[in-house]
């Protein structure tokens, strides 16, 4: 049996048509946000990811510093320098300056 569309009204058609754009409207709509949901995600993601890794970079030189910091304040560096005369005077002995 052959499907004779001549056969619907023209208000059927139009009701039928109408449907057929709403429905591809929809599905172009709904893969739009969702598209958009996915370039959001992965911007999020890799923001998350570029900021904690500039975080970790930092807290590492922060981290390194306060190490370097520490050990250079327990080192006895006396040993290294000699008391030598002052050019000028000869009697006054070379002032290291350490910060405290």
């Amino acid at each position: 049996m052959q499907f004779d569309i001549s056969s619907l009204e023209t208000g059927t058609l139009v009701f039928i048509g109408t449907l057929v754009f709403a429905f591809i409207l929809a599905a172009f709509v709904l893969a739009a946000g969702l598209i958009a949901l996915v370039l959001a995600g992965a911007g999020k993601l890799t923001w998350m990811v570029v900021a904690n890794t500039l975080l970790a970079v930092v807290h590492g030189i922060n981290s390194a510093w306060d190490r370097l910091v520490h050990h250079a304040s327990t080192v006895d560096v006396s040993g290294d320098f000699q008391p030598q005369p002052a050019p000028s005077t000869g009697t006054y002995p070379r002032v290291i300056l350490r910060d405290s």
